[in-house]
C-alpha cells in the first residue's frame, strides 16, 4: 500500500544594411537577435516551421552586426548562459538538415552539437545545474525535453497529445511553455508552467480564450507576452491578464529587459510590415528605433550579459510507475456546483485511438477525492452527479509524472485559491487511493 505524503506548502537570410539608428547608450552594447524573411510564431501548434524561408542569428556589438555562426545554413532561437559565456541555438549546418541544438562559446568560438534528433529540435533554454530544455518534434507535434549537458539523456517534460514549446525559465525554476487551449488539443496558443522534472504542470491563468505566446518574465516578476499583436502581462496580484500600455502597433513578444528596466522588443506598425527591434521604457509613450533589416523580420532579442540563475528545483518524484492525485475540494472552482451535487469522478486517458476510461471514484461530501493512475500519460477529469450525469468535464488534458504526488485545491480553482485548514474527508475514510491503473476497454463517448 502506498500512502500519501503531503507537504501543504500549498535557411540562410541575406541581410541588407541596417536602416535605422544603433541602440540607445542606456542598453547593453551586445545582444543577439534572429533575422527571418518569414516568421510564424505559432506554427509549432501543428508541428510546423516558424521560419519557412530561413533564418540566421546575429550578434550586435560595438563592431556592428555579424552572424553568430556564418557557416550554418540556418540558425534561430538564441539563449545566453547565466555567466554570459555561452550561447545555445537551434541550427542547420546544411539546408537539408534537421534543426538541432548547438552551443557555442563566445571567447574561444568552440562549437558543439547537443542534440541528435530524428526530426527537428528547437527553442533551447538553459536550466540550473548545467541542464537545458528544448522542444523535439515527434510526428506532427513538439514535445519538451530536458537533458544534462554532462550526460545528455533526454527526459520528456510534457505528456499530453498536443504540441508544446518552451519560452522562458522563471526565477522560481519552472519552465514557462506554450501549448494550446484546450490543453493538449488543437486550439489557440496558451501559456503553462511545469517543473524541470515534468511534474506540477498547470495553466498560468484560467481566463482562457485569447491567443497567448512568446512570454518572458521581467524584473518585476510579471510575465509579458503577445496577445493578438498586443502586449499583455500576468502579475501576481491579478488573476487575469492585463494590458501593457505600449504605443500602437503589433508586438511579437519575446521582450528583453536591460538592468535599467528598458525593453528591447520586436514591433511593426501593422501586419503589412516586417518586425524591427525597438527600445521602450515601460510607461513611456514613444518607441525608439534599435535595429531594422529591410524586407526581413528582426525578432528574438537577448542580451549577452550575466543574469541570475533561477531557483534549482529538487525533484520530489518517487521511484514508482504511478502517480497519486488528491483533490481537496472539487467545489472550489471557477464553475458553480450546487451543494452536495458532485457524487463521483471519472478519469480518462487518450492515445492514437481516442479517449479511454480509466475508472470512477467516489467524491466525498466535502468535495474531496483521492486517485492513483499510471504516470506519464494524458489525463482528463469528469465530475458526475448521483445519477451519473456529467456536471463538468475538462476540455483539455493534464498529466502526472511517474512517482508524482499532487494535491490540488479544487477543480480549475485558479492560482489565487488557498485550501481550507482541514483534513479532507476522503483521507479520514482511507489513505489508499482509488486504483485507476488498469484502463477500461470501453472507449469514452464524444471522440
Amino acid at each position: 500500500m502506498r500512502r500519501l505524503a503531503i507537504c501543504v506548502l500549498l535557411g540562410l537570410v541575406a541581410v541588407s544594411p541596417i536602416d535605422s539608428a544603433s541602440p540607445s547608450v542606456s542598453g547593453p552594447s551586445m545582444f543577439l537577435y534572429t533575422v527571418a524573411k518569414h516568421y510564424d510564431p505559432v506554427a509549432w501548434i501543428n508541428g510546423g516551421e516558424r521560419f519557412a524561408l530561413g533564418s540566421a542569428v546575429f550578434v550586435h556589438d560595438a563592431g556592428g552586426e555579424r552572424k553568430l555562426v556564418p557557416s550554418f545554413a540556418a540558425s534561430a532561437d538564441p539563449a545566453v548562459s547565466f555567466d554570459a559565456k555561452r550561447v545555445l541555438f537551434a541550427g542547420k549546418q546544411a539546408a537539408q538538415d534537421r534543426w538541432q541544438i548547438w552551443e557555442i562559446s563566445f571567447e574561444a568560438g568552440e562549437l558543439r552539437r547537443i542534440s541528435n534528433c530524428a526530426q527537428d529540435c528547437v527553442r533551447p533554454l538553459y536550466l540550473p545545474e548545467n541542464r537545458i530544455v528544448y522542444a523535439e518534434k515527434t510526428g506532427d507535434r513538439f514535445v519538451i525535453q530536458a537533458i544534462s549537458l554532462d550526460v545528455p539523456t533526454p527526459l520528456a517534460l510534457t505528456y499530453w497529445p498536443g504540441s508544446a514549446i518552451p519560452g522562458d525559465i522563471l526565477r522560481d525554476g519552472r519552465v514557462l511553455f506554450e501549448s494550446t487551449f484546450p490543453s493538449g488539443e488543437k486550439g489557440v496558443p496558451e501559456l503553462y508552467t511545469v517543473y524541470s522534472d515534468g511534474s506540477g504542470v498547470e495553466s498560468y491563468r484560467c481566463d482562457h480564450g485569447k491567443t497567448r505566446y512568446s512570454g518572458k518574465q521581467v524584473s518585476s516578476g510579471d510575465i509579458v507576452f503577445s496577445t493578438e499583436g498586443k502586449l499583455e502581462r500576468f502579475t501576481s496580484a491579478i488573476a487575469k491578464q492585463v494590458d501593457v500600455a505600449a504605443p500602437r502597433g503589433e508586438y511579437a513578444g519575446d521582450v528583453a529587459e536591460t538592468g535599467s528596466g528598458e525593453w528591447l522588443l520586436p514591433w511593426r506598425p501593422s501586419e503589412k510590415f516586417s518586425y524591427q527591434l525597438m527600445w521602450w521604457k515601460p510607461g513611456g509613450s514613444v518607441l525608439r528605433p534599435a535595429l531594422q533589416v529591410s524586407g526581413s523580420n528582426v525578432i528574438q532579442p537577448v542580451f549577452v550579459a550575466e543574469h541570475a540563475v533561477p531557483n534549482r528545483h529538487p525533484s520530489g518524484l518517487h521511484e514508482w510507475s504511478v502517480g497519486n492525485l488528491l483533490c481537496l475540494n472539487s467545489y472550489t472552482s471557477k464553475y458553480s456546483f450546487a451543494p452536495a451535487s458532485i457524487h463521483s469522478v471519472r478519469l480518462y486517458t487518450k492515445d492514437k485511438d481516442g479517449a479511454h476510461l480509466l475508472g470512477t471514484a467516489p467524491v466525498e461530501a466535502d468535495g474531496s477525492f483521492f486517485v492513483q493512475v499510471s504516470g506519464d500519460q494524458p489525463l482528463q477529469i469528469e465530475l458526475l452527479d448521483a445519477a451519473g450525469k456529467t456536471l463538468k468535464r475538462e476540455a483539455g488534458w493534464f498529466w502526472l509524472r511517474r512517482g508524482e504526488q499532487r494535491a490540488c485545491v479544487g477543480c480549475h480553482a485558479g492560482p489565487e485559491a488557498a485550501p481550507e485548514n482541514a483534513v479532507p474527508m476522503i483521507l479520514l475514510k482511507s489513505t489508499t487511493p482509488a486504483d485507476m491503473t488498469h484502463p477500461s476497454i470501453a472507449t469514452a463517448g464524444g471522440y
